[in-house]
């Protein structure tokens, strides 16, 4: 079991959730010590985005972030240099889109992760039917190619996914794109129940989650969440200190 997976399951088993926070690498001050600081505050597991110029998953604040990070000259092998500085004890997954993998090549793309101490990736535009080859080279690598779960897929494509994924299972809480809402939508438990009994794979909600509170509803039905607009909207502030505030704020709030 990569170390991805094995932190998820080892939150869950001991009757916890799990916390997962991202930030928009290549950004300034997304850096090495910032890093270190969610892990501190009490990170299962980060996320990283690659800054990517059509992120189409992605709300506003993200957007805003990733086009700062290109602007800026960061690149993939930025990023990933990043992750290998910050060197953190819980492991981190990156967030990228399919073109700069296929532009980078996948096993390339994944040799250069795995030595930079990444331990799973996530590919919202890449669709279950076409993640055969990538997850089987992320397999190959100790990497955990995550998956993702939208509102409004078929129970056997649910199932599919479920099978395939590793890691976790990414269940997106709400149709659109990232980005803080004022209150969830229902749909965010309808995709983890469905996903029950299919996979035993730790099932984490992301997507319109802004709130402690609201990470702690979603954590009655689901093994944690991933949290990311929120915090980036406090960086892109030039608030990195708010950030960390908010993401012990979201630790207090989350079962551990």
């Amino acid at each position: 079991m990569a170390r991805l997976e094995a932190a998820l399951r080892a939150r869950r088993d001991a009757g916890g959730r799990a916390f997962v926070p991202y930030v928009t690498g290549g950004y300034p001050g997304v850096d090495a010590g910032l890093l270190r600081r969610l892990e501190a505050a009490g990170a299962d597991a980060i996320e990283v985005g690659i800054p990517f110029s059509d992120p189409v998953m992605d709300g506003g604040v993200i957007q805003e972030a990733s086009a700062a990070a290109l602007q800026s000259g960061a690149r993939l092998t930025d990023v990933l240099a990043t992750i290998q500085e910050a060197a953190t004890q819980v492991p981190v997954a990156v967030m990228t889109y399919v073109n700069p993998v296929y532009r980078h090549g996948i096993g390339s793309f994944l040799d250069d992760a795995a030595a930079s101490g990444v331990a799973g990736v996530i590919v919202p535009d890449l669709p279950v039917d076409e993640s055969a080859e990538l997850a089987a080279a992320a397999a190959e690598r100790g990497v955990d190619a995550v998956l993702l779960a939208a509102p409004g897929t078929t129970t056997e494509r649910l199932a599919e996914i479920g099978r395939r994924s590793r890691g976790f299972v990414y269940c997106v809480a709400t149709y659109g794109v990232t980005g803080a809402r004022e209150r969830l939508d229902d749909t965010a438990k309808g995709v983890v129940e469905a996903l029950r009994g299919t996979t035993d794979l730790p099932l984490l909600v992301g997507v319109g989650i802004g709130t402690p509170s609201q990470a702690a509803e979603v954590c009655a039905f689901a093994d944690g969440v991933v949290i990311g607009s929120a915090f980036m909207a406090r960086i892109v502030a030039s608030d990195p200190d708010g950030a960390v505030d908010l993401a012990r704020s979201f630790r207090v709030a989350i079962p551990a």
